[in-house]
């Protein structure tokens, strides 16, 4: 990872799961990081890990744009410029559409989809100085509606589409922009998934245990960035997944149906 040292990496949402992950490669790769979140005592347990080291941290809330403004601003005050943004910020959904509230759906686009906008907005000048890299950690739920997550994949779907238009505008100006759909990782964005009213669930259904560690999931991320590659899909569920629904889709329906319900019911 020695083309990372001295390099200025953004990451959004870094307190916890892959974003964390992703802030102790760049950390100790040599690179000089900042990173957001909402839990200041979370981000503050990291920094102190790093104590000494070239590590930024700021509170906020990237649905809210004037809390982005202020995050890319610290960075650039900090460290002078910005060469990699990481859209990592992310948070999830659990109810069927018949019951979901639109406060719930609002919250995961405001905050998955906006909050990508929003700093890739901010950041897009300094990246495209220094011929950098956009990623947006984006799921297997931006290739393929999944039962139960319909504000999450409809967020998803949207950051992909924005960025693959972001992605093509730019291919002329040594800038690179990817995506990344990392597959089932450990990370806690089930238990904050929302539920119905946009309220955190504070439990999984899913078997976190036969999940890929989030470490395990970064170190892919950073060699994909550094192979300033297009997309990214891990794991073989995920990459099984997005060619199934690509070639087969009625298929995938029933597949991904049986897989998220039981007896008629929504079990994951």
């Amino acid at each position: 990872m020695f083309e990372f040292k001295n390099k200025v990496v953004v990451i959004t949402g870094g307190s916890e799961g892959i974003g964390k992950a992703l802030v102790s490669l760049f950390i100790e790769a040599g690179a000089k990081v900042a990173t957001c979140g909402r839990n200041y005592d979370k981000l503050y347990q990291l920094q102190s890990a790093y104590s000494g080291k070239p590590l930024v941290i700021h509170t906020a809330d990237v649905s809210k744009e004037q809390d982005c403004i202020n995050f890319i601003q610290l960075a650039v005050k900090q460290f002078g410029t910005i060469d990699i943004l990481i859209n990592n910020a992310g948070v999830s959904m659990r109810s069927e559409v018949e019951e979901v509230e639109f406060d719930a759906i609002r919250k995961v686009m405001d905050i998955n989809f906006w909050g990508t906008v929003y700093c890739t907005k901010l950041a897009l000048p300094f990246i495209m100085k220094n011929k950098g890299t956009i990623v947006g950690v984006s799921s297997i739920a931006g290739y393929r509606g999944l039962p139960g997550r319909s504000g999450y994949s409809a967020s998803k779907y949207a950051m992909n589409g924005w960025l693959e238009s972001l992605r093509t505008e730019l291919l002329d100006s040594g800038t690179n922009v990817m995506w990344v759909c990392p597959g089932f990782t450990t990370s806690n964005i089930r238990n904050a998934a929302l539920d119905k009213a946009g309220k955190p669930n504070g439990e999984t259904k899913m078997a976190e245990d036969k999940m890929m560690p989030a470490a395990e999931c970064a170190q892919h991320i950073a060699k994909a960035i550094a192979k300033r590659k297009r997309t990214l899909v891990l794991t073989f569920t995920g990459k099984r997944t997005v060619f199934m629904n690509k070639f087969f889709p009625s298929l995938t329906d029933k597949l991904v149906r049986k897989f998220f319900y039981k007896n008629g019911e929504l079990a994951k």
